[in-house]
């Protein structure tokens, strides 16, 4: 089977509005699921290719701190 994780995640979520994005991104964090990872991944992936330099840095930023 040759599954392409990103075209499915995309596939999975376009078209969605800011709210069922947001369900999404919250569930999949929730629970907690080393299995859903890749898929925020994908969706962090999507943010920054279309993402200005200004708000990479302050993405960079904020996760540099929540690091600390």
């Amino acid at each position: 089977m040759n599954l392409n994780l990103r075209n499915a995640v995309i596939h999975n979520v376009s078209g969605n509005n800011q709210s069922q994005l947001k369900d999404t991104i919250v569930d999949a964090i929730q629970r907690g699921e080393e299995k859903m990872l890749p898929g925020l991944g994908v969706l962090f992936e999507v943010i920054w290719q279309n993402a200005d330099e200004q708000e990479k840095t302050m993405m960079l930023e904020t996760l540099e701190q929540g690091l600390k």
